[in-house]
């Protein structure tokens, strides 16, 4: 008889930033498109609304918060989730075709893809003036540069889902949702963990 693999553990911290940055990224992708579709509408659209000045107000509410989230995101990505992006020997592993190695690779580098389209979404979307749309003025370069950074985000999500799935199948996104953290990990303990970094930073 097969035993099922338990799914893997996922530290609280990164269960959390994880959860309000996906909350974040789709709530902006689908109001983004919106605006765009509303306001825009160039290269396509769907045409379900006519210039409503409500979608930018919560377009622009969304990246506000996705903002800070995606700071305290990248921040922990990079000073203790390392093993979950592109190593530097990305390129040796990635001649493993096909090999569980070459999956979990390709995994890594989907998750650093999406840290580089949020990184480009949130810095373009800071230069926008909520003005130029209503004004008809399409062509400012930041709002050219946050409309390709709307795509890419997109297709770096959707990559993300494809090898999440592949990497980990359904016990690393059960992994992610599961409510249960190690006593360690629990909140009241976060403040005096901040302090002993503060006091001896390490990356």
């Amino acid at each position: 008889m097969k035993i099922k693999p338990s799914p893997p553990y996922q530290p609280l911290l990164l269960r959390l930033l994880h959860s309000v940055n996906a909350f974040l990224v789709i709530g902006a992708l689908i109001s983004g498109f919106l605006v765009y579709d509303s306001w825009d509408g160039r290269f396509g659209g769907l045409g379900l609304f006519t210039k409503n000045r409500e979608l930018i107000d919560i377009h622009g509410t969304f990246g506000f918060f996705l903002l800070f989230a995606f700071i305290a995101f990248a921040i922990y990505s990079i000073r203790i989730g390392r093993k979950r992006l592109a190593p530097a020997d990305t390129a040796r592993k990635l001649q493993q075709v096909g090999k569980p190695i070459w999956w979990w690779t390709l995994h890594q580098l989907a998750n650093t893809l999406m840290l580089v389209a949020l990184t480009l979404s949130v810095v373009s979307g800071k230069l926008q003036n909520e003005h130029w749309l209503p004004k008809g003025e399409l062509n400012h370069p930041a709002y050219l540069a946050h409309l390709l950074a709307w795509l890419i985000l997109a297709l770096s999500l959707g990559l993300h889902l494809l090898m999440s799935a592949k990497a980990g199948g359904l016990a690393l996104w059960q992994s992610m949702v599961n409510v249960n953290y190690r006593a360690e990990e629990h909140p009241r303990h976060w403040p005096a963990k901040v302090r002993d970094w503060l006091r001896h930073p390490h990356w």
